[in-house]
Parts: structure tokens; sequence; C-alpha cells
């Protein structure tokens, strides 16, 4: 069985470093938090391959198209996983994702959020499988995010010890 690492490398992706917060942003929470067997990741923007923020920054459906936002998204996940591993080592300890709540900086009338949101699905999916990777999903669309994010998508994960 192939481990999630793996599948990464199959894939042609690679994981960028842990997120690092700007200089001067003082965050009173952790990007993930574990508690027992759970394991709850903060709202999450996308990473530069050194951990730097790396935005999206906008709005969808004015500065980015549903698809340009799925790549996004997708690359968002890529974060989220790269943040996961800093904190529990190896991936294959991640048992099940069960919970993801994507939120969308989105123009006025538009509607497409979920099929944005898909992006970071398909990579859990994709990396994981449909057994560990398969999740409960919310898809919303909001005026604005902090420091213009055209997204963030936040969950939970079940882990083993």
């Amino acid at each position: 069985m192939a481990t999630p690492e793996v599948r990464l490398q199959k894939l042609g992706l690679s994981l960028p470093a842990a997120a690092k917060p700007p200089a001067g942003v003082h965050l009173p929470f952790s990007f993930v938090n574990v508690r027992g067997e759970r394991l709850l990741f903060s709202g999450s923007p996308k990473s530069a391959i050194d951990g730097s923020i790396a935005g999206p920054f906008g709005i969808v459906g004015a500065d980015f198209t549903t698809e340009q936002a799925y790549a996004e998204a997708r690359d968002i996940a890529l974060s989220v996983i790269a943040n996961i591993k800093a904190e529990i080592g190896d991936l294959s300890r991640i048992v099940g994702w069960t919970r993801v709540f994507g939120m969308v900086a989105s123009s006025p009338g538009y509607t497409e959020q979920h099929l944005v949101v898909n992006g970071f699905s398909d990579l859990l999916i994709d990396v994981f499988g449909p057994d560990v990777g398969r999740h409960a999903r919310s898809a919303i669309g909001v005026s604005a995010l902090p420091l213009g994010f055209a997204m963030e998508i936040e969950g939970e994960v079940q882990i083993r010890s």
C-alpha cells in the first residue's frame, strides 16, 4: 500500500515548508492543534515553498476564475498537509479526514464556491485515497477574509496515536 508521501511523489507534487506567519503578525493560536486522536487545522491560505504566506489574494469571480481558484485550493491542501506533517511526522498516522470547511472571498452573485473547494477535496483523495481522504465538507462565500486572502480552508483529521 502506497503511503501519502509516495503518492505525492508519484503525482509529481512536493510539500512546502510548514507555514510561518508574516513578520510582525501575532497569532494567538497554532496552525495545527492535536487533542488525543483529533487534529484540528486552522483556516489556512497557501504557503510558498519556504513556508511564507503566498495567498491567494483577491476576490474569486473578479480576480480569479473558478478554474484558477480550484488550482489555488489544491495548493492550499498541500500547505495544510505540510503543516500537519510538521506536527505529527508520518502522514500515514492520518486515518481519516473528517471535516473540511472552505471560505471563499467571492464577488457579489458568485455561486461556485463548492467547485473552488473541490480543488482541496480532490487533492486529499488523490494523496490519501478514497477511504482516508473522504470527508464531510462545507464551502461558503464571504465578502472578505483576513489579509485579503481569496480563500482559507480549515478542518479536522483523525490520527492514530
